[in-house]
């Protein structure tokens, strides 16, 4: 289970770094401002994902899961 966990955690911070990543080297080349806006959005949306994934596995874990 915490493997498993540790994976999916792991994934949703390189999801969140990959997006943050893409939609920076986009605004500094001049790319569509419509293409950050909506890239942005993904990265906070992926950030709210990883947070719970931390919040909730340190709940989880911490109670003996």
């Amino acid at each position: 289970m915490q493997a498993a966990y540790n994976i999916v955690t792991l994934i949703a911070l390189a999801a969140v770094l990959v997006i943050l990543g893409w939609g920076l080297v986009n605004m500094l080349r001049g790319g569509p401002s419509n293409l950050s806006q909506r890239l942005m959005r993904a990265r906070v949306i992926a950030q709210f994902v990883a947070i719970i994934l931390l919040v909730g596995g340190a709940w989880y874990f911490s109670r003996g899961g």
